[in-house]
């Protein structure tokens, strides 16, 4: 940095000032530059993306920030095969998306390492549609910088992390402008938090909840502990909790087998699970969404991580060790041989997804990430990493693993052509939920089975009920066992609340939260999916268009006028 110490003869004449203030003082500034927008959106998501192609249709000028090298979150992160319950529910720029996606793979030129008649993508291999749900994320990302592209009053920026601590400036309960660590500052009329951990809207000081809630909090059946196999939901139906998602019977979880003087295994809690029904503030696990291929010219063999400890994989040789007969008997459902859901995806790729009792799901090992700082964040991420590396190295070589499940996993690998930084590993950890806010208008279960109907729709909720595995623990016969798991059929679209993206009045006005929304934990189960997050975008920027053009806050928005503009843009709501 340019330095000037003044001297004697110097120090009081023009020249000296006019240096001094011209010169220096720009410079000494220059990490905090102010730009100032009408719409400010933290976190380039799906939901992100389709919120600042929304602004701009709008005519608002709106930037995108992105705390990462690379936007669009789990959709270009590696979750490729989409989660949606009913494509009829998926409107407006959502839509959009998936519809350019066909578009992309109509053209025989992108089938680079198979024939688009050789495609079998179950349930999501047919061209008949106007759209396409499953992609590989490389393009992804290419339709969503095209998107972007075509727009005039989107300015996107990379690598940007708010300032957490310091880095919200209000008067009353309005947000004025938001601080980086860079020391940029954002002034806009209004602010979106589209991050998957809540974190310009827990810096702001809008009420918040991480956990689940008891069940008699909002009157739900599936929320709390569920250390069950099987419960029902509010309406007598049945929901499939642990059975798909534990061990086999008889796995120790010690040391030394049926010994609890040995101590326990890795990743095994010493503590009870708590009472079904109850309360806590464990969160389902977190994995990361793999983007592998079995053709061996784009294959990246597995490899055995840096620092890599077989004890943290000795549950997984048990669960074989324990079978009773052939290993493909072991389950009555899903992969016989291997705990994953290996869903295809165009030009020999497929997403991976867990399943079974010791999966990609890293149990237990996320509690902190919510409130976790940046640093402390990435070390998470990075040891939910090298488990899932370790546990795809294991799968394919490990000697304790039976053949035939070495034969079927080490005709796998990762990608060369995907995420080209770290040898095919995508960056994109998959957080299932971290914090959610609490605003006056809660989603529950009562919502996703229709006992309690939001009059303000914004967008329709269709997949089922899900919760991933949220503690391993030994049960009452000193057997391994996961906890937390729920899958509860959804009969037919929900709407979602207005109310439930924005903030309590009397906390902010001119915020907008549809990623981490006013939700309970298990109804959040149901409502977390990239489609849905794109729509909640879309809808929250359509809003925040509305309150610059009238000059209001978010909660007096009208909805007859919110509506109508949500119809005139292709959003579903019914």
């Amino acid at each position: 940095m340019l330095s000037l110490k003044p001297t004697p003869s110097l120090k009081n004449t023009f020249a000296f000032w006019f240096i001094y203030f011209v010169i220096l003082c720009p410079i000494n500034a220059s990490a905090q530059i102010i730009q100032s927008y009408d719409v400010v959106i933290y976190g380039g998501t799906s939901a992100g993306v389709s919120a600042a192609i929304q602004c701009s249709r709008m005519g608002k000028k709106v930037i995108l920030i992105e705390p990462t090298n690379r936007m669009g979150g789990l959709t270009t992160g590696g979750l490729g095969k989409t989660d949606i319950g009913n494509k009829q529910a998926i409107g407006g720029v959502s839509r959009e998306f998936y519809q350019n996606i066909k578009t992309y793979y109509l053209k025989p030129e992108n089938w680079i390492w198979e024939k688009r008649e050789d495609y079998k993508g179950v349930g999501y291999n047919t061209f008949d549609e106007d759209a396409m749900w499953a992609f590989e994320p490389s393009v992804a990302l290419k339709v969503f910088l095209e998107m972007v592209k075509n727009e005039s009053n989107i300015h996107i920026v990379y690598n940007q992390r708010l300032n957490r601590k310091s880095g919200i400036k209000k008067e009353k309960q309005v947000i004025k402008s938001i601080q980086m660590e860079t020391g940029q500052i954002y002034q806009g009329k209004m602010f979106m938090d589209c991050t998957y951990e809540g974190d310009l809207m827990a810096a702001s000081g809008v009420s918040y909840t991480v956990g689940r809630e008891s069940n008699s909090q909002y009157g739900e059946s599936l929320n709390g502990v569920q250390a069950n196999n099987f419960n029902l939901t509010l309406q007598k139906k049945l929901s499939r909790n642990g059975i798909h998602h534990n061990f086999i019977e008889g796995v120790s979880p010690y040391l030394v087998k049926g010994n609890p003087k040995s101590g326990l295994l890795p990743f095994v809690s010493a503590e009870k699970p708590g009472v079904d029904g109850q309360a806590d503030h464990k969160i389902q696990a977190y994995c990361y969404r793999m983007t592998l291929t079995n053709l061996p010219e784009n294959r990246i063999p597995f490899k055995k991580p840096v620092g890599y400890k077989e004890l943290e994989y000795e549950l997984l040789f048990r669960n074989y060790e324990a079978a009773k007969g052939d290993i493909r008997n072991m389950y009555d459902y899903g992969d016989p041989l291997v705990p994953w859901i290996n869903s295809p995806m165009p030009n020999r790729k497929t997403d991976i997804n867990n399943q079974k009792g010791f999966s990609t799901d890293f149990i237990g090992q996320n509690y902190r990430y919510p409130e976790a700082s940046y640093d402390e964040r990435l070390k998470i991420a990075a040891l939910h990493k090298k488990y899932q590396e370790g546990l795809m190295w294991t799968l394919s070589y490990h000697p304790r693993i039976p053949k035939q499940v070495r034969d079927v996993v080490s005709e796998w690998g990762t990608c060369k052509d995907e995420f080209v930084t770290d040898g095919g590993w995508t960056d994109q950890l998959y957080i299932r939920e971290a914090r959610r806010m609490v605003s006056d208008y809660v989603m529950t279960q009562r919502n996703c089975e229709a006992m309690d109907v939001a009059q303000d729709v914004i967008g329709l909720g269709a997949y089922q009920m899900d919760s991933h595995p949220i503690q391993r623990y030994v049960d009452v016969n000193g057997f391994v066992k996961n906890e937390g798991n729920v899958e509860a059929h959804v009969d037919a679209p929900f709407p979602i609340s207005y109310k439930s993206i924005i903030p309590k009045k009397s906390e902010i006005t001119n915020l907008f939260i549809p990623v981490c929304l006013s939700s309970s934990h298990i109804a959040y189960g149901s409502i977390r999916m990239e489609p849905v997050f794109m729509v909640l975008g879309q809808s929250a920027a359509i809003a925040a268009s509305i309150a610059i053009d009238k000059n209001i806050q978010a909660q007096e928005v009208s909805y007859p006028e919110l509506r109508a503009a949500l119809i005139k843009n292709y959003q579903i709501l019914k």
